[in-house]
């Protein structure tokens, strides 16, 4: 895992020789079952998680209305300042490196791992920061469900004594169907992998 107050350069290098993480089927870990919110939505989808959450702007959503949509997903907290703005960075240059046509269609799921914090003003500010348009939601949600979805996005993160996060800085896909079709854990460039699912999730109809 990486700690976000870390030096650098050392953090660059440490980042820059994880390659894509291995999946099972789908790419969901073994064990992580939610309730179904509709009885065609696969069982290995995110979706079927029971997850009320909150976006930048303080409406309500739930996870299923993402559904339709290629999804970046990741997590963060508003108060990094090392990992967490590289992620947005990698997330960007991963939309600005598809075509327009393909990337009009993408959404960008970030959730916070802190939410006695991250208000929604505060979520507000992180999404006005990082120049995050209509495609992007930074969301917060309550404790027991920032643990649900770190599960099943692959995400693990513990809060030091200092109140920042230890956390892997990972970035999923999800297909339409809110299946993890594939994991990066690259930073700092365009993991040509994730490039390529993303596109043939974009292109899948």
């Amino acid at each position: 895992m990486s700690s976000c107050p870390l030096d650098r350069r050392a953090f660059l290098l440490s980042v820059s020789a994880i390659a894509l993480l291995p999946l099972g089927a789908h790419g969901t870990p073994a064990g992580v079952v939610g309730p179904a919110t509709a009885a065609d939505t696969p069982g290995d989808s995110l979706y079927r998680l029971t997850a009320a959450l909150v976006d930048h702007e303080g409406r309500p959503f739930d996870l299923a209305s993402l559904r339709g949509k290629p999804v970046l997903a990741s997590m963060f907290y508003t108060s990094c300042e090392m990992v967490c703005p590289m992620i947005f960075d990698t997330i960007r240059w991963t939309l600005d490196a598809l075509p327009a046509s393909e990337r009009r269609d993408v959404r960008v799921l970030m959730v916070t791992f802190d939410p006695a914090r991250d208000s929604v003003d505060a979520l507000r500010k992180a999404a006005s920061a990082h120049g995050c348009d209509a495609q992007w939601t930074l969301a917060r949600c309550n404790d027991d469900t920032v643990r649900k979805i770190s599960a099943v996005l692959g995400i693990q993160y513990r809060r030091l004594a200092s109140g920042e996060f230890n956390h892997s800085s990972t970035i999923d896909l999800l297909d339409r169907q809110g299946r993890i079709a594939a994991r990066s854990g690259k930073l700092g460039t365009v993991d040509p992998a994730l490039l390529k699912a993303l596109r043939q999730a974009s292109a899948a109809t």
